[in-house]
């Protein structure tokens, strides 16, 4: 060794490992008071202290950071894994075991294509999970007796969507005030979602049909909330069919992908969620008319078919034609059986003489074909009743039937039929302007009226 060598060594500072320690402490806070660093959130832990530990990397290097538990609740920006974000903060060093790492007081996301990517990548995790399937959607209720809306108290969303629906078909809103930005966002637009669907039927009477989530344009960032997991699962798992409406026509967001329907815009919610009450209106008129056109049509027909089967039908005196006919014919053969066999009775007894006639024998063959004829003719006389009360219970059954489906019947209801001066049916407006005069027919009489 050198005498200038000997010299330099003995002039060199002696430290202790604790005195480095605390130098390079010093050193490292002082040059770096402030920095930025830009990098991928790697391994991130939260243990029981509050506090939350992190790794930011690069392709190269890896920095530990720490995230305090008083300044965590303040952050705008939740950290995880994956996702891509500028910190900033302080470097320091732990001196025990000569480390150092950066103490994070502000997070921020590296730009639009950092959160471009933790969305897709987020997007496909719960797509595999079957969140976004579409045979999983509830149907909207046509007429809601109540719209729940979760947005802000102040701004032109609640205004536009109490307009649209006062304007179309006026229903009752409640509305469950939410921040729509920032990082208390997605806690309070999911936990107003479990918040309505935990109000039972049964015993709240402020219990929506449907709900609209919604909330004006904005950026990526000013949308992000919308994006939040635990949003997503609070739409997947609610009873109550829910209406999207987030930003404009050309932003997306998780919540629309989740949601029963999406609306382009929140006053396109309002439009989806409820009809338009003037062409319920019109709809049922519209239909009430054809009702009644068809009922008075149906009338008709069954009025022609009715005169149609009279006409077909027999004349009371007529219905004991055939069956008198029979009788007639069956007398005259009777008739003519008891000459021809008086006739041979009497060739037999000439015969058999006088002296071997038995009287007594033929008054018993006469009294038995007299009691057999009697029987013929009570039968006949059955047949002949039983076949005029059966066709006079089926005129009956006829009548009762075309009065019970008389448009007279309808009359009785409330309804009025018009009638031209020739007693025709008018069923259209068109058809009455043809006509100076009309007849309006009411249950008990009619009534003389001008069309106009």
């Amino acid at each position: 060794m050198t005498e200038d060598e000997s010299k330099f060594q003995r002039n060199v500072i002696e430290y202790s490992v604790s005195e480095i320690s605390l130098a390079v402490k010093r050193t490292v806070e002082t040059n770096f008071e402030v920095v930025r660093i830009r990098g991928e959130v790697g391994r991130l832990s939260k243990p029981a202290s509050g506090h939350v530990y992190l790794d930011l990397k690069d392709e190269k290097s890896v920095i530990s950071g720490v995230i305090w538990k008083g300044n965590f609740s303040k952050l705008e920006i939740m950290p995880e894994e994956g996702l891509e974000v500028i910190v900033t903060g302080r470097l320091t060093t732990f001196q025990g075991q000569s480390k150092y790492q950066v103490i994070i007081e502000k997070v921020e996301h590296a730009g639009v294509g950092a959160l471009m990517a933790l969305l897709e990548k987020r997007k496909l995790l719960l797509h595999q999970e079957g969140i976004f399937d579409k045979n999983r959607k509830k149907k909207i209720p046509f007429i809601p007796d109540k719209i729940g809306v979760i947005t802000s108290e102040s701004g032109a969303v609640i205004q536009d969507i109490l307009q649209r629906v006062n304007d179309r078909f006026p229903v009752e809103i409640i509305l469950w005030p939410v921040s729509v930005q920032g990082k208390k966002s997605a806690t309070q637009i999911a936990n107003a979602i479990r918040g309505f669907n935990a109000l039972l039927p049964s015993q709240n009477a402020q219990r929506p049909d449907v709900i609209i989530v919604a909330r004006g344009g904005g950026s990526l960032e000013d949308l992000w909330g919308f994006n939040e997991e635990l949003v997503v699962r609070a739409v997947f798992e609610s009873v109550i069919p829910i209406i999207s409406a987030v930003g404009h026509e050309t932003d997306t967001t998780l919540i629309d992908l989740v949601a029963d329907l999406r609306a382009a815009t929140p006053s396109a919610a309002a439009e989806l969620a409820v009809p338009v009450r003037n062409d319920l209106i019109s709809t049922v008129l519209d239909l009430d008319i054809r009702r009644q056109r068809a009922e008075i049509k149906f009338f008709k027909m069954l009025s022609e078919k009715f005169r149609d089967l009279t006409r077909r039908f027999p004349k009371e005196e007529k219905l004991f034609d055939a069956p008198r006919q029979y009788c007639d014919e069956f007398f005259n053969r009777l008739n003519y059986s008891i000459k021809l066999l008086r006739s041979t009775k009497t060739l037999t007894l000439k015969s058999i003489g006088v002296e071997k006639l038995n009287i007594e024998l033929l008054r018993q063959s006469v009294s038995l074909k007299r009691e057999r004829l009697k029987g013929i003719g009570q039968r006949i006389e059955q047949y002949a009743l039983n076949e005029h009360k059966r066709q006079k219970q089926l005129l009956e059954s006829l009548k009762r039937m075309l009065e019970n489906l008389s448009y007279r019947n309808t009359l009785k209801r409330g309804y009025s039929l018009v009638l031209s001066p020739q007693g025709d049916i008018i069923s259209s407006t068109k058809g009455a302007l043809k006509h100076e005069r009309l007849i309006l027919e009411f249950e008990d009489g009619q009534l003389g009226v001008k069309p106009e």
